[in-house]
């Protein structure tokens, strides 16, 4: 199958302008750009799609062990970009996305030119032996897990507010609860493992590219330890704190999301 179909590959923006490509995290599709997306397509040619088990992916085309695996995400990437033919892109990845696009970059970094990671995680997981601050102690992420796996749609209630932050929007909460819900939940556990306990620390040194990091001052599943491991991480990186509170500053602070973004890929090499 086409992986513009496949992947429900969606494109506006300038067709000569520089290519922009938007990849969502866990739980969540290419919906979750809506509100970024007008500022950078005045721009950029901007590249959505979703990821297979999400969204409105053909769900057919969802295999558990090629999706077992960060690689298998940075698969569908590639095949994108293969079929469209794209060059120079500047892949923009939130949460667990941003080391998907680690992972495509490091197999064919001539098809990009620039990273964005937006409220990035490597490791979610503590590691006191190096010093390494992920957020979460191994026995969180196995009870998180377990829950997800018994009662993924209570699971979803619960965990969406809180990864969305502001609760003084309850909106927010509320809509990715409602994207959480709408995957397959046996699909939303593969990926869910998948990342959750990934550990991309080793491969942060190999980007060679400018980078982009993206925080928020406050998010609990992506902590500002780990916005600093990251920048520290990649050479020559820029780190940027957004005002902003939760983990989809895409949704919560979209204006000032969308600005850093397109001030970053717009600039010259």
């Amino acid at each position: 199958m086409d992986a513009v179909g496949r992947n429900n590959v969606t494109v506006t923006g300038p067709p000569d302008g520089p290519v922009v490509m938007l990849a969502h995290g866990f739980g969540c599709d290419q919906n979750m750009w809506r509100l970024v997306v007008p500022v950078l397509a005045e721009r950029f040619r901007v590249v959505m799609f979703d990821y297979v088990g999400s969204g409105r992916s053909d769900l057919s085309a969802w295999d558990e062990q090629r999706y077992a695996s960060l690689d298998g995400y940075a698969s569908d990437v590639l095949n994108i970009c293969d079929e469209l033919d794209l060059s120079e892109v500047a892949f923009v990845g939130h949460s667990v996305s941003s080391m998907i696009g680690v992972r495509a970059v490091a197999r064919e970094p001539r098809r990009f030119a620039k990273l964005v990671m937006v409220t990035p995680s490597p490791c979610y997981i503590d590691d006191p032996g190096s010093g390494y601050v992920g957020g979460f102690s191994a026995d969180d992420i196995d009870e998180l897990l377990e829950s997800l796996d018994s009662n993924y749609l209570g699971w979803s209630a619960a965990m969406a507010p809180v990864i969305m932050g502001n609760p003084d929007r309850p909106e927010l909460g509320q809509e990715l609860t409602n994207s959480f819900c709408a995957t397959d939940p046996g699909m939303a556990a593969v990926f869910a493992r998948t990342t959750f306990l990934s550990d991309s620390r080793a491969e942060l040194a190999s980007v060679r590219m400018p980078t982009l990091v993206l925080e928020c001052a406050q998010d609990v599943i992506a902590p500002r330890e780990v916005g600093a491991f990251v920048h520290a991480a990649i050479p020559g990186s820029r780190l940027v704190t957004l005002a902003a509170t939760g983990h989809c500053p895409q949704l919560s602070a979209p204006d000032a999301t969308a600005r850093e973004i397109a001030d970053f890929v717009g600039a010259a090499r």
